[in-house]
């Protein structure tokens, strides 16, 4: 029976590779992600679902070309204009996708609503940052809409990974919650409207 609990433990713990600053990112970022989420804010997919459907069409297009039903010689016309039509269509919706990517992602790791109930009408852009050969990772949180009037002053964290994970590269998730809390409730205040005394 005991075993069973330190299996059930074990799978729930959230380990790293210390030497892969990837592996470290992504394990923050995910739990980041989970932590914002149980604070009532819902993630906005909005962008994401755009992206894939500017992927799929390429690709549709490049299946249509290579799957049509005819043979060679009668679908000559068809071809072409797929042939031709594909690089004009690959170059100018990549160019989308990175220029979503280049101005509106930048290192968001997630986009949420406004939660239930709250006075602001914008959700927030949660980035975050652990640069190569660093041990800083930063957390900026700041409201998706900038130019609202109910958005809130950007707020930042930055400390070394080495605070939250162990030597075996285990996260200490108790730790990293808790500053990620601070930082939301420090955002919270930010956008609270002052009171007159």
């Amino acid at each position: 029976m005991e075993e069973k609990k330190a299996e059930s433990t074990n799978k729930n713990v959230k380990k790293a590779n210390l030497l892969d600053h990837n592996s470290i990112k992504h394990i923050l970022d995910e739990s980041v992600s989970d932590i914002v989420k149980s604070r009532g804010y819902k993630e906005d997919v909005r962008l994401s679902n755009l992206k894939l459907i500017l992927g799929t069409v390429i690709i549709v297009v490049a299946l249509v070309a290579q799957f049509y039903n005819k043979k060679f010689p009668e679908n000559r016309d068809f071809l072409i204009g797929c042939i031709a039509s594909y690089p004009f269509l690959y170059v100018v919706l990549n160019g989308v996708l990175q220029l979503i990517l280049y101005t509106k992602e930048k290192n968001a790791i997630l986009f949420t609503y406004p939660p239930e109930g709250s006075f602001t009408s914008t959700g927030l852009v949660v980035s975050s940052k652990l640069p190569r050969f660093s041990d800083e990772y930063t957390l900026t949180i700041d409201s998706a809409d900038p130019k609202s009037i109910s958005a809130g002053k950007s707020v930042q964290l930055t400390k070394s990974v080495t605070q939250w994970f162990t030597k075996e590269g285990v996260l200490v998730e108790g730790l990293f919650w808790k500053d990620v809390e601070a930082l939301i409730k420090d955002y919270a205040k930010e956008d609270e409207p002052k009171k007159k005394k």
